[in-house]
């Protein structure tokens, strides 16, 4: 059986120099093959995935032999972290890794949202109309508030990113102690008034009981009239058919979801925002380029590569 566990994408490149120290078996769909992967997991020595294994209870009780997960990301809701350190099993997530790309993300979907209609018009004008006037209100991200929810490694780009677009930045984080010198890149400030005060709303938190529903009817409806939403963190921490009821009724302003409570989505929650004009719904792709795949994966080689040591004779 194999050293490694790849049951996920990865970069090409990277996953070729661990083939070429240890054993090693990649199936990028294995993820949604349970019991192959159950069964696959018990001489493996190393793991490394993205956010749809769910290393739990089970798989890791299926791994005696495993010393490092590595997370290709940063979220760790996928991984039994309790068990983890209690087995002496090392959790490596990608820190920073992607945190251009979801930064991009999150300023791509923000213009066109902001935009409207306008940049997703083409089909109008290849029919022949030229409707200039009733396309021409759109607003520029320049000059308005930008709210970070969760300012880590992600958050804090997203703030450069931001501030370059000529946004005034205000941040929340339960975490970040008052005095870290991150809090020079934004305006401190409470959960609830940076609701009430941003523009655009950008959600960089992990998913844990605390985040869980964070923004729900009530957190939507003391949103500035108009307001963009757009959350590239994880799914559970929106209430989506709140957000999608707020979406109908106009009050917020549009929104951009990469992550969803139930990945991939069912059919009843495409149905919440069947129809809408003013959303933005990826398959949880924000932080995936080409440039961030190659990062996170040669992040991941590297933790491997320095807890295994040397492949097994």
């Amino acid at each position: 059986m194999a050293d490694i566990l790849i049951p996920e994408f990865m970069d090409e490149g990277a996953a070729a120099e661990l083939m070429a120290e240890y054993d090693v078996h990649w199936d990028a769909a294995l993820w949604s093959k349970r019991d192959e992967l159950i069964a696959r997991v018990a001489d493996a020595r190393a793991i490394i995935v993205r956010n749809a294994t769910q290393v739990d209870a089970e798989l890791l009780a299926a791994a005696p032999a495993l010393k490092v997960v590595a997370r290709m990301g940063v979220g760790l809701d996928n991984i039994d972290l309790e068990t983890c350190k209690a087995r002496g099993i090392e959790v490596c997530p990608a820190i920073g890794a992607n945190a251009a790309s979801v930064a991009e993300y999150v300023i791509a979907t923000s213009l066109i949202l902001l935009r409207g209609r306008a940049l997703r018009s083409t089909q109008r004008l290849v029919e022949g109309e030229w409707p200039r006037e009733s396309l021409a209100r759109g607003v520029e991200l320049a000059g308005r508030t930008l709210g970070i929810v969760g300012f880590g490694s992600i958050g804090q780009v997203m703030a450069a990113k931001g501030a370059a677009m000529g946004m005034e930045i205000i941040a929340y984080d339960a975490m970040l102690p008052a005095d870290a010198p991150a809090w020079s890149g934004a305006k401190q400030t409470s959960l609830e008034d940076l609701i009430a005060e941003a523009d655009v709303i950008s959600l960089h938190c992990p998913l844990t009981p605390e985040t869980r529903g964070l923004i729900g009817t009530a957190e939507l409806a003391r949103m500035k009239p108009g307001t963009i939403l757009v959350n590239s963190a994880r799914g559970g921490i929106v209430d989506e058919a709140a957000c999608a009821s707020a979406l109908r009724s106009g009050h917020l302003g549009g929104a951009a979801l990469d992550t969803f409570d139930t990945e991939p989505i069912k059919a009843e929650t495409g149905a919440l925002f069947d129809g809408l004009g003013n959303v933005i719904l990826t398959p949880h792709v924000a932080g995936v380029t080409q440039e961030a795949n190659k990062r996170i994966s040669d992040v991941a080689v590297v933790n491997v590569q320095r807890i295994l040591g040397a492949p097994r004779s």
